[in-house]
């Protein structure tokens, strides 16, 4: 199955530019063969603590778009925004994954990045979620979730593809990507990483987006100041076996 990574700049709590930006980069990721596109964390507004002006419903534009980009390119997408669950709730940093025939399946980010002042504004998320993407397990997460690999490790006998998407900022770009080749490193799986360039509310954002293979080398990498860019590649669930045939590892975890 081809995964698209589509590494984008967002427009600061505008939903209708980013919207518009991100249309075209979704059709061409879907003609060039993606059946998986995966958009950044807070696709649609930036990582924007202002949850009054920038917290949605369930059915709200945000969760609307991704469902019509799926329909009407007959894709999986997937992208992070702050939706609460009714009117007056605090959002939650949710993961919403679109399937073709615009069905929805929701992860909320577990760990809130209390650096950044989210655990004030976005409550946090208690649940896991894995899809058979056409015949690929994926299991979602997002942004700071990568720092925290014991969250991961009970899904990888489950899982042949970890996504994470994020707004990662340029001064830890580092860690960024050395956390994401351990998790594929550890879990013997594929990773794709997908994060935001451009700035937002002061940060700047280096991208870096990748998608790792079970041994944790990139079948596709976005180059140094890429900007934005989409990553397309083959993740293939037979070589995760055949990895974890060849090198039992995850037999000795404990």
């Amino acid at each position: 199955m081809k995964v698209a990574a589509v590494q984008h700049d967002i427009v600061w709590e505008d939903r209708d530019a980013n919207f518009a930006r991100l249309a075209p980069m979704i059709a061409g990721a879907a003609a060039d063969g993606a059946r998986l596109v995966v958009l950044t964390e807070m696709f649609s507004t930036g990582f924007s603590m202002d949850t009054d002006r920038v917290g949605e419903l369930p059915d709200g534009p945000s969760v609307a778009f991704i469902v019509r980009q799926a329909r009407e390119h007959g894709v999986w997408v997937c992208g992070s925004l702050p939706e609460r669950p009714l009117m007056g709730a605090r959002p939650f940093n949710q993961l919403v994954l679109a399937a073709p025939d615009g069905a929805t399946s929701r992860y909320a980010k577990i760990h809130p990045f209390g650096y950044g002042a989210e655990p004030q504004h976005y409550d946090a998320g208690d649940a896991f979620l894995t899809v058979d993407v056409e015949g690929v397990r994926c299991s979602f997460f997002v942004c700071y979730d990568l720092r925290f690999a014991n969250e991961l490790w009970p899904l990888a006998p489950a899982t042949d593809c970890y996504v994470i998407v994020a707004n990662w900022p340029q001064q830890r770009r580092g860690h960024w990507s050395a956390l994401l080749r351990a998790r594929a490193i550890e879990n013997q799986a594929y990773v794709v990483g997908v994060n935001r360039v451009g700035t937002g509310d002061g940060l700047r954002y280096a991208g870096d987006s990748v998608i790792l293979d079970p041994l944790g080398e990139p079948v596709a990498a976005a180059a140094d100041d890429a900007g934005e860019c989409v990553l397309v590649a083959d993740v293939d669930p037979e070589l995760v076996a055949a990895v974890r045939e060849k090198y039992p590892f995850l037999r000795d975890r404990r």
